[in-house]
């Protein structure tokens, strides 16, 4: 069955970072595979499986001509033998998966072992530094010269950048980048990655957990081989084979797991999902983080000090974004919120128990601070329990006594926070517990610099500080999300219930909407009564900030400071959201201080261009600028002092600090790849620039999805990319659920994911080209965006035929009916429009069929329009665009990555075979349009890129692309068949004439959707 290179027996150790290790893996859980499937179905099964694997091109794509010779075969199999054969693809992928994954983790470990002494300079040659004087507009002033063009491109290139901190300070100390700068820098970096759960996990956590032992046995297998290495081939030890039977037994479990969730998943099932990472990997992972930034720093800069240990923090969506969710209760959040804190504590509990062993100092032999001892005496008259069960077993050991002290405020906390989320009564007793975390950070500082003062060091205590500082008591920051016309609503519904206006609230213009807000702010005066006699939908609403309140007062400010308005488009939006704050008590109009940051999320392309319009509106309102700053008396001596406090705060807002996020997935569904990225790219430089203007530090939020139709791909490059100063040392990121796994199901994996996130702003932010401010080029971009949308537009909105070819070639409809969230595959209108469609599963039903069109659609148009004005010189130009202008680059790698992923002839076979007769020929016109975009838009990325075939300039990732391609054609023709069977139950009008099913809806719907999960398996992304 296998196509890959089978190593021999005394192969066996190999060198774990090399391509050959990567095969010999690959074989064993191939061999595996083939076992299991042979034991569970029979060797005809197997046969079959190769059959079909067979009918693909080298290159993984469906063979022209080969599609009725496949459908014919899988339409003669009964359906419990194309259930099996999906199932056996699906479990295929996943292995696969493992062991990529597996790889890629051993790959970054030996990258940052052996860390190249290039410099930045050798591989961005523009880069300008804040000390250069070079002219940023430098590269057009001089000309793009062929001889300049022609010695960049003929030049071999330069060794792929590692996004290590070990390579990036002596970059930055060969590049001469002066160290008040990098030291300014290191003080406010900002790095928040915001965990969603929104966009699909298709994934059973049973089948995570199953993947997860394998990892752990392949792991065990490589010891055991290294230590065997050298041996006589053939010759196993009965470890390996004892390790072999493990994996087969570990593999036929996990082929009677059921892959499909029976229930869809309950929001808390959601959350329990997500934090599982920080359960098993990146509570333990984090402090490296901290303590690999700091090594490398003092490599190179050793005078400066290294940044906050919690420069790299946390939040969370799953729970708390209620946007188009009416899952998502106050009770559900209130529950989510205790449940992070029932887990940190517990992980506290167990670091503290492990401290208790190892400070085992003795006063024999070693001094302490009179403070230490101190605590000592206080809390034995706070905890006298403890006193007398161990002040004798550690009389001459004070830190561990210390700690057993530690160790039952931890266990008391904990007690207590079950009763909060049980709703109970709280008694009103003494018991001594932390009500924060920066209490029990105190402790253990305390213990710290006793040691010190004595001269001792302890890494696991040193860890746990840093685990404290970043997680608290809280774990995750959680965001409350909303969409905008809610809000107008409730307090439409309130204004009418009180009459306190001439007429309703909704039909108010923009400038009378301002107006009254504005006064409502000033005043003290409560607008909504304590009793809610509302709709449910506006009690909401009320609640939710309430619940904002109660959060705070319970877990601290840090809990919940972040309220994002979903589809914001003028200031009234914002003011409607902090009038309602003030009602629940999270701001004072007193004052101007509040506990809360209302968030605008711009997402669509006339929100993004009205974004600097909005922002700037708000910056222009005295009450507004003054809550930024942290009050009117703050504001005040802002103004007379005109300075600023970059410093982020741990436990409350940020002063001066306003937080935007800008949406990729509605805006690259309403205008396509090139314009979305061109417009939010425009958004954030403008952004910045009015940021600046006032005086105002900026954090731009990023909702990048998981695919590349969503804003996903490398995290490094796309925050490379960015423009200008609108990184600054902060960002924060969205990481959506179907990427969690990819990114934090392994430790080391985890931790360089987090390492290249943090060395892309430091280097964002301290390095720049200075290309986005050469107008000519952003000219070019502005008519290329205009003409991408503009030939996008025309199909996705004004084909009259499109809608009805996207619901009948795609599965979209079965996926609405996958059990994979506890969101609605539509907004609450319903309609089946793509106005209500949400992205996610837009994309999604566009990567099943292979089309992947929302991340190239439209591209190759523009672009050839442009190469019509002048073919050979704009080619050149584009050619050197794309070598020196990392924001074109980035649009172009990804275009090229997704062209890879498509399989135009697997797409055919969608169009021809899931079209009803009666559509067939309106229908094969818009694939011939969809056609020949493709077509044009492959061969344009592949002349401004210089390669032969796609991703030849990543032949890792084109492996990789190869590997599953040709597996998912067969899956694919299989999905075609069940839903060909499927919808025939509903309607016989299909163009390859009437297929007999002798099956029931149920197991043929139970079967397309097994297809999309071995699909999304195999495609390494769902929406």
């Amino acid at each position: 069955m296998s196509y890959l290179l089978h190593s021999s027996e005394r192969d066996v150790h190999i060198d774990p970072s090399s391509d050959l290790f990567l095969r010999h893996r690959l074989q064993i859980v191939e061999e595996l595979w083939e076992s299991v499937l042979r034991e569970e179905c029979g060797q005809k099964m197997v046969d079959l499986l190769k059959q079909l694997r067979d009918l693909c091109s080298p290159e993984g794509q469906a063979i022209d001509g080969q599609a009725s010779r496949v459908s014919k075969l899988i339409e003669q199999l009964g359906i419990n033998e194309a259930i099996r054969a999906a199932r056996a693809f699906a479990l295929y992928f996943q292995l696969i998966n493992i062991i990529e994954q597996d790889y890629e983790q051993r790959q970054q470990l030996t990258r940052y072992e052996s860390e190249p002494e290039t410099t930045i300079a050798e591989t961005l040659p523009n880069i300008i530094s804040p000390s250069s004087d070079r002219n940023d507009n430098s590269p057009v002033n001089s000309g793009v010269g062929s001889d300049l063009l022609t010695k960049s491109w003929s030049a071999k290139p330069n060794k792929k950048q590692t996004g290590t901190f070990a390579s990036l300070f002596p970059q930055l100390f060969q590049l001469n980048v002066p160290p008040g700068h990098i030291q300014r820098l290191i003080n406010q970096l900002d790095v928040r990655l915001v965990f969603t759960a929104h966009p699909t996990e298709i994934v059973r956590p049973t089948i995570r957990n199953k993947q997860r032992r394998v990892v752990q046995l392949l792991q065990q297998l490589d010891i055991v081989e290294k230590r065997y290495a050298g041996r006589v081939a053939g010759v196993y030890p009965w470890e390996v084979s004892e390790l072999r039977d493990k994996l087969l037994e570990e593999i036929r479990l996990w082929w009677r797991t059921d892959e499909l969730r029976q229930f869809k998943p309950s929001v808390l099932d959601e959350v329990e999902y997500a934090l599982h990472y920080f359960q098993e990997v990146l509570f333990e992972s984090i402090p490296g983080l901290y303590q690999r930034l700091q090594y490398a720093l003092r490599g190179t800069f050793p005078w400066l000090k290294p940044p906050r240990k919690n420069f790299c923090t946390f939040g969370s969506w799953v729970g708390s974004d209620r946007d188009g969710n009416p899952s998502v209760t106050p009770e559900i959040t209130w529950q989510t919120a205790c449940y992070q804190r029932e887990m940190v504590l517990s992980k506290y509990i167990d670091s503290v128990r492990n401290l208790i062993e190892l400070l085992s100092v003795s006063l024999h032999w070693s001094d302490v601070l009179p403070d230490l001892l101190e605590s000592l005496e206080l809390e034995q008259s706070q905890l006298s329990q403890v006193y007398e069960e161990l002040a004798l077993k550690y009389r001459q050991e004070p830190y561990r006594l210390k700690l057993a002290y530690v160790l039952k405020r931890l266990e008391n906390t904990r007690i207590r926070n079950v009763a909060v989320r049980q709703r109970e009564t709280l008694k009103d007793d003494q018991t001594p517990v932390y009500n924060s975390g920066a209490e029990f950070l105190a402790e253990l500082l305390l213990i710290q610099r006793n040691l010190a003062e004595t001269g001792l060091s302890c890494q696991e205590l040193d860890n746990l500080i840093c685990q404290a500082e970043i997680f608290g008591f809280n774990l995750t920051k959680l965001d409350v999300r909303q969409e905008s016309t809610r809000h107008s609503d409730t307090i439409n519904e309130v204004c009418e219930y009180l009459g306190c206006l001439e007429r309703p609230y909704n039909e108010l213009s923009e400038t009378e909407r301002v107006n009254w807000l504005i006064e409502e702010l000033r005043t003290r005066r409560p607008l909504i009564p304590g009793e809610l006699p509302f709709s449910e939908k506006t009690n909401d609403i009320i609640q939710t900030m309430r619940l904002v309140r109660s959060l705070q007062q319970e877990f601290g400010e840090n809990i919940c400071q972040t309220y994002i308005i979903s589809m914001c488009r003028e200031v009234s939006d914002v003011l409607e959201v902090l009038l309602l704050a003030k009602e629940a008590g999270l701001y004072d109009p007193g004052t101007a201080i509040g506990s809360i940051q209302v968030v605008p999320l711009f997402e669509t392309v006339e929100d993004l261009q009205r974004s600097c319009t909005v922002m700037r509106e708000l910056f222009e309102l005295p009450l507004y600028r003054a809550l930024l700053a942290g009050g009117y008396v703050a504001f005040k001596k802002l103004q007379t002092d005109n300075k600023q406090d970059h410093t982020p705060i741990s436990y409350g807002l940020t002063p001066n600090l306003q937080e935007v996020m800008l949406g990729y997935s509605d805006s690259n569904k309403d205008s396509g790849f090139l314009s979305s990225n061109w417009e939010i790219h425009k958004a954030q430089k403008s952004l910045q620039s009015i940021a600046e203007e006032y005086g105002i530090d900026l954090r731009i939020f990023h909702g990048r999805g998981g695919s590349v139709g969503r804003g996903g791909g490398p995290a490094y490059e796309a925050i490379l990319a960015q423009p200008g100063h609108s990184i600054n040392g902060r960002i924060k990121i969205t990481e959506q659920g179907e990427v969690l796994a990819s990114k934090y199901s392994l430790q080391d994996l985890a931790l360089y994911n987090l390492e290249t996130i943090t060395t892309a702003v430091v280097q964002a932010s301290l390095l720049r080209t200075g290309f986005d401010d050469i107008e000519p080029w952003n000219q070019i971009m502005e008519e290329l965006a205009a003409r991408s949308r503009s030939h996008y537009r025309s199909l996705i909105y004004e084909q009259p035929d499109f809608i009805d070819f996207f619901h009948e070639v795609t599965p979209i409809e079965e996926i609405s009916q996958l059990q994979i969230s506890s969101r609605p595959a539509r907004r609450p209108s319903g309609n089946k429009g793509l106005s209500s469609l949400r992205a996610i599963p837009w994309v999604f039903s566009w990567t099943q069929t292979r089309f992947l069109l929302p991340a190239w659609y439209g591209i190759g148009t523009a672009l050839k329009a442009f190469l019509d004005e002048a073919p050979e010189e704009n080619m050149e130009l584009l050619r050197y665009f794309y070598m020196k202008w990392p924001f074109f680059k980035m649009v172009i790698s990804k275009a090229e990555m997704t062209l890879a992923k498509v399989d135009i002839q697997m797409a055919r076979h969608y169009v021809e075979e899931l079209s009803k007769t009666e559509n067939k020929a309106r229908f094969d016109k818009v694939f011939e349009q969809i056609l020949r975009e493709f077509h044009l838009t492959r061969d344009l990325v592949l002349q401004i890129t210089g390669h032969e075939t796609l991703l030849d300039g990543d032949p890792v990732l084109q492996r990789s692309v190869q590997l599953r391609n040709g597996t998912i054609v067969p899956l694919g023709f299989i999905q075609v068949s069940l839903l060909k069977r499927l919808r025939q139950s509903r309607n016989s009008s299909y163009t390859s004439g009437v297929i007999d099913s002798r099956y029931s809806k149920g197991e043929l719907l139970r079967g397309a959707l097994l297809t999309i999960n071995g699909i999304a398996a195999g495609m390494r992304n769902t929406g």
